[in-house]
């Protein structure tokens, strides 16, 4: 039963959630203690980026995440709980954080979709500490929204989390929620126009200049040579100046257009500033105790004609080299989760082809105990040597070396945690960090034995141009 404006189906409902909202509250009156009410109610279809645009506050926390390829997408905005930390043991807190307040949920839902209940979003910095002084997100954010609309398969969720305790008024919170239905209710007859006429000027400087992007490949080939490690994955970083502050909204609708294999993401901070991109690479899924992530390492063009792509599929496919690099990952990962007592089983290598660039693909599969949490294996995985290197501890040294930037959320994890234990997690790759008419642009390459610094140049400034298409 879909809750809109047109019909009474909310009345039947604000009586349920009353008396749900009414006994949670003597709950609390009779514990001495303050609960979260989580409220799950399907209404009509809206698009979660239309939602985004007119919910977001420049203050607020703000999370975007959309796969087209799973019908799935998500807008979520403000906190009712959050957690900002740095250091070691930062996915270690991260989880009882999470734990924490999962006790303390309390839902009402008439939903049993997947991917549209209470979740908990995350981002993580490549690093467990920011150096750089001035780098607006870090090093872990969790937070559980306020306000968050999901879309599956054309069903589409709106969700509020609301703190209870003996003083809150149950009578405002509907009022609140019955409004933001409406408002939500009336984008489906009066959508923003997410297409933009407007073509802003650029100004474009490489943060490490073409030359010295290949000196440091010529010096990380020295150290692969003399047997220090056997990959590091080096990273570029445009800075880009515009006439006119970026667009968020657009760009995003750009990215999805541009990029419709990809994973569209945002995480804002409420500062005015947000993380964006469009990444190929998942790090793990798991649903019903079923994990999947995967080896993604090894690329190559798209090539200007079908016969041209396919040769240039088939290099890729016959290179020691490229596979050379994929078996690292492969090997990486098994022995990770091998680690943590799972079983991975590896699936049939593929081709992952997208708009202008194709990579080796090999899926990973593993059943996941009840009592590992996904956070344990998103600590145990990230960085694989897709994004660092092998071995990982050296190439993570030698990269704070090379690279003059703060990598921040660029190349780490983020994604969503549910109540139950599925998540998603992604690698913040062909990202971009935005602040206002200002945008720092990043992207990287595999360097193994073999490699050659002017392809692998060429490589980081292909994924650069395609993320640079997608700004307004």
């Amino acid at each position: 039963m879909t809750v809109s404006s047109c019909n009474a189906d909310f009345f039947v409902y604000n009586k349920e959630l009353c008396c749900f909202l009414l006994a949670v509250q003597q709950n609390c009156i009779k514990n001495n203690s303050t609960q979260i009410a989580s409220l799950s109610l399907e209404i009509d279809w809206v698009d979660p980026l239309v939602v985004l645009n007119q919910l977001a506050e420049p203050n607020k926390i703000n999370f975007y995440w959309e796969n087209r390829g799973k019908k799935e997408a998500l807008a979520a905005v403000d906190a009712v709980a959050k957690l900002e930390i740095a250091g070691k043991d930062r996915f270690a807190k991260s989880e009882e954080f999470i734990q924490e307040i999962v006790q303390n949920i309390t839902c009402f839902s008439k939903t049993n979709q997947v991917f549209s209940g209470t979740q908990f979003l995350c981002s993580f910095s490549f690093f467990d500490q920011n150096t750089q002084a001035g780098y607006p997100f870090s090093a872990a954010t969790i937070f559980l929204p306020r306000w968050q609309v999901t879309v599956k398969n054309e069903c589409c969720v709106l969700v509020l989390n609301t703190i209870i305790n003996a003083e809150v008024d149950i009578q405002k919170i509907l009022q609140i929620f019955w409004r933001k239905i409406e408002i939500i209710d009336s984008l489906r007859y009066n959508p923003s126009n997410l297409d933009c006429s407007f073509l802003p000027k650029f100004s474009k400087k490489s943060v490490a200049n073409p030359q010295k992007f290949k000196n440091s490949v010529l010096s990380a080939l020295e150290k692969i040579q003399s047997h220090h490690l056997s990959k590091i994955v080096l990273a570029d970083a445009l800075d880009v100046r515009s006439n006119a502050h970026f667009n968020l909204i657009q760009s995003l609708n750009n990215l999805r257009q541009l990029h419709p294999n990809c994973y569209i993401f945002s995480i804002g901070n409420g500062k005015r500033q947000n993380f964006i991109g469009a990444s190929p690479e998942r790090l793990i899924s798991i649903q019903q105790q079923q994990l999947i992530t995967d080896a993604l390492a090894g690329s190559a063009p798209r090539g200007k004609t079908p016969a041209e792509d396919a040769a240039n599929a088939s290099r890729l496919l016959n290179s020691e080299k490229e596979r050379h690099e994929h078996s690292l990952v492969i090997d990486f990962i098994t022995q990770r989760l091998s680690q943590l007592g799972l079983l991975p089983q590896v699936l049939a290598p593929r081709l992952r082809q997208l708009s202008n660039i194709q990579h080796l693909w090999t899926p990973i599969s593993a059943v996941v105990p009840s009592n590992v949490h996904p956070l344990k294996i998103v600590a145990q995985l990230h960085p694989t040597p897709a994004v660092a290197g092998a071995s990982r501890e050296v190439a993570c040294s030698e990269i704070r070396r090379y690279e003059s930037f703060e990598r921040g959320l660029y190349a780490a994890p983020l994604g969503w945690v549910d109540l139950e234990g599925n998540c998603e997690f992604i690698v913040g790759i062909r990202s971009a960090l935005i602040d206002g008419d200002r945008a720092r642009l990043y992207a990287g390459a595999g360097i193994v034995a073999g490699s050659d610094p002017d392809k692998e140049l060429a490589e980081v400034q292909l994924k650069l141009q395609a993320l640079l298409k997608a700004l307004v």
